[in-house]
């Protein structure tokens, strides 16, 4: 039995990956910038921090102006992927939407 989260493999990353569009793969995270108004943003990372205090993961946030970027990994699976970090994409997608953050996908 594992002690902790367990890295996805490779061929689970890429799959992971189809399942949260615009997101992303950095080495071993994920990332996504969203185009939002400086306090709006300041918003959507409140109600973001809220949902990661629940699930007990949360991402790395870089507030900038006219932008948030969120960058993903497991810290107690040695930054590495894995399923949590997936479902927090999806949650974060989510949250972005429903405070009007528009994808700024490359």
């Amino acid at each position: 039995m594992a002690d902790g989260p367990v890295p996805l493999t490779e061929d689970e990353v890429v799959s992971a990956l189809q399942g949260v569009p615009g997101w992303q793969r950095k080495g071993d995270e994920i990332t996504r910038t969203f185009g939002i108004r400086y306090h709006g943003g300041v918003a959507m990372i409140v109600h973001v921090a809220d949902v990661e205090r629940l699930i007990s993961h949360h991402a790395d946030i870089d507030l900038r102006w006219g932008k948030v970027r969120f960058a993903i990994t497991t810290h107690d699976a040695g930054h590495k992927l894995t399923a949590a970090d997936f479902d927090l994409a999806r949650r974060i997608d989510a949250i972005a939407q429903a405070h009007g953050a528009e994808p700024l996908d490359n």
